[in-house]
């Protein structure tokens, strides 16, 4: 999800997203652990995702943006 995408979501979506973001980093790092993962790029993409998220809800919080 491109940065452009998430700055339209409400903050309600955000927290949704977020919280789908992490479940899904977890199940991830389950993969992982279990040597089911067959891509692990996927790890990186996800915390990737995750930061963009927290950086938009934090802007709004400060009332940067």
């Amino acid at each position: 999800m491109k940065i452009e995408e998430i700055r339209v979501l409400s903050n309600e979506e955000l927290a949704k997203q977020l919280e789908e973001g992490k479940q899904e980093l977890f199940n991830l790092r389950f993969r992982l652990t279990t040597r089911q993962l067959v891509n692990h790029r996927e790890i990186p993409r996800v915390q990737k995702a995750i930061a963009r998220i927290k950086t938009i809800m934090k802007e709004r919080e400060l009332g940067i943006r």
